[in-house]
């Protein structure tokens, strides 16, 4: 493969920590000056193809403006997820102040990093984990990029290989037909690195003291044969994430009433929408609100019924819960908020939700989103959490000396004041899967990550970073009216988490201080309108 070196830029173009993206010989690059140096790489994030220039640099570190992936500005590693790949960097030359980049003629901007290969004879340890969900997959990889050459086994009640769930409730749903979950890695890439994948396993006991657990494989949701299978490992890592929540009232075995948690369930729903006209969603969470906004562009009637005053009044707030209900209602999506769903009615087929208050809505299909608990009846052995049913690991998410745990079955330290938190997120699962990885190698990772996630629903985003269950209150700067703000929420003057709207950049900025542990107190956000990126600048 040819390349070819072409001017860029000269060096005073670009400031000491200023990133910016070039198009040069029709291709587009990111030069990026840090105190090491200039370097230049891949202009995109490699989980959604995010233009890294709309995020920020801070010590070396590229945060992406869309959901905080973080990259080396020097050599493009990935270092936070979500995404699994580098990104792709080119040589530079400095001649009379012109920076020249040597670009090949077909640029690859995404890499897989470097994986160990599988090497039984010089480390036979079995490795298995539980659960090919965020945390599950996060973790086989990492194995490989550690150096693991020992066996990886990763077992999956499922019957597909590791997809990307957060797509289930926004594009997957918006499909014009049913099509295979959007898988995180292909078939090959497990079998060439050595990562043993059972689908439809699912495991049903686990004996700590002896180091075994016992699974049986699965047909369409029964046990096939009865057959069980006893394996030994060495290091187990749990990362079963959630069972959905069932609605316990009379009529929820009715055809046509659907959870979404799993692709199955999301493609049963698309196969029902085809005949259908309206819609009810149970539960005004991120997920019934995800799924009220894409059955909406679907062209179904839609209407939400929850026990809440607003969506997503407990976590974000009632301002902003306003705020999207308002554009939910703009689009069509009616509500039936502080009630509840007493029955479900029709003959096979749902045909009617009824509400406490008597009145009965037509529904073709019901949605029920009313939030998951942990995966984790089937282990004995372990402590778990008495309200919750997580499992209580320490700083390097360890349950015991030889089992670790990850993602939504977990009861971890949280980030800022220790305390054992319980938080269900794509990105952290993905965050505890890496950092489980390296301390089951043989590592001692402290897990201290930043939680964040993200939701979209029509045309509005929102991100946020950190985590509060307690905040007495909500500083907002900006402006909820045009969708362009940052909402604090507070726990006395110690700022625990921060959502945003059209603030992309500074959500960026704020997790990295967030990071460093330099978050300003709640009365200086009262007090003055912060430039955050300054702030992060100047830290």
């Amino acid at each position: 493969m040819g390349s070819q070196q072409v001017a860029v830029c000269q060096v005073s173009d670009l400031k000491l920590g200023e990133m910016r993206q070039f198009s040069v010989a029709d291709k587009e690059i990111l030069l990026a000056h840090t105190e090491t140096g200039i370097s230049a790489i891949a202009p995109h994030c490699s989980h959604y193809g995010a233009p890294l220039a709309d995020g920020v640099l801070h010590n070396g570190r590229i945060v992406c403006p869309w959901h905080n992936a973080c990259f080396s500005a020097a050599d493009g590693t990935h270092l936070n997820p979500p995404g699994r790949d580098n990104l792709a960097t080119f040589p530079i030359e400095i001649k009379s102040d012109t920076i020249y980049v040597q670009l090949p003629d077909t640029l690859t901007e995404h890499v897989t990093p470097p994986l160990a290969d599988p090497d039984p004879s010089s480390d036979s340890r079995t490795f298995v984990i539980i659960g090919g969900g965020a945390a599950g997959d996060a973790a086989a990889q990492m194995l490989r990029q550690v150096g693991f050459q020992g066996s990886i086994t990763l077992l999956i009640a499922e019957d597909n290989i590791p997809y990307d769930r957060t797509k289930l409730s926004k594009a997957y749903l918006q499909a014009d037909k049913v099509q295979s979950p959007p898988s995180l890695r292909s078939p090959d890439f497990y079998q060439k690195h050595g990562i043993d994948i059972k689908t439809s396993a699912k495991v049903t006991s686990i004996d700590v003291e002896s180091q075994q657990l016992t699974y049986s494989k699965e047909m369409s949701g029964k046990e096939a044969s009865g057959k069980e299978t006893t394996r030994s490992y060495d290091s187990l890592l749990i990362a079963t994430g959630g069972i959905v929540n069932q609605l316990p009232i009379d009529g929820s075995d009715l055809t046509n009433v659907f959870p979404l948690h799993k692709a199955q369930d999301a493609a049963a729903i698309l196969e029902a929408v085809k005949d259908a006209k309206k819609a009810v969603v149970i539960g005004a969470g991120f997920i019934g609100m995800e799924t009220a906004a894409s059955l909406t562009q679907q062209g179904l009637e839609v209407t939400v019924v929850a026990p809440d005053k607003v969506p997503f009044e407990k976590v974000l707030g009632e301002s902003v819960g306003q705020l999207f209900q308002q554009i939910h209602k703009a689009e069509g999506v009616q509500f039936k908020l502080g009630t509840k769903a007493t029955a479900l009615k029709g003959k096979e087929r749902v045909e009617a939700v009824e509400l406490d208050s008597g009145e009965e809505l037509p529904a073709d299909l019901v949605i029920v989103g009313v939030g998951v608990k942990p995966a984790t009846d089937f282990i004995d052995g372990l402590l778990l959490d008495e309200k919750t049913g997580s499992i209580l690991v320490n700083q390097y998410l360890q349950a015991t000396p030889s089992v670790y745990a990850a993602g939504d079955v977990t009861q971890f330290p949280h980030f800022i004041t220790g305390q054992p938190t319980h938080i269900e997120h794509w990105q952290l699962a993905m965050q505890q899967g890496r950092i489980a990885a390296c301390n089951m190698a043989g590592q001692q990772v402290t897990f201290k990550a930043v939680p964040f996630f993200w939701t979209g629903q029509f045309d509005i985003k929102l991100r946020y970073v950190g985590h509060s269950e307690n905040y007495d209150d909500v500083i907002v700067q900006g402006s909820l009216a045009d969708r362009s703000f940052l909402a604090f929420y507070a726990e006395g003057e110690q700022v625990m988490a921060v959502a945003g709207v059209g603030r992309d950049r500074d959500i960026a900025a704020i997790s990295e201080l967030f990071r460093l542990r330099k978050m300003p107190e709640a009365k200086a956000i009262k007090s003055s309108d912060i430039d955050w990126i300054e702030r992060l600048v100047s830290s």
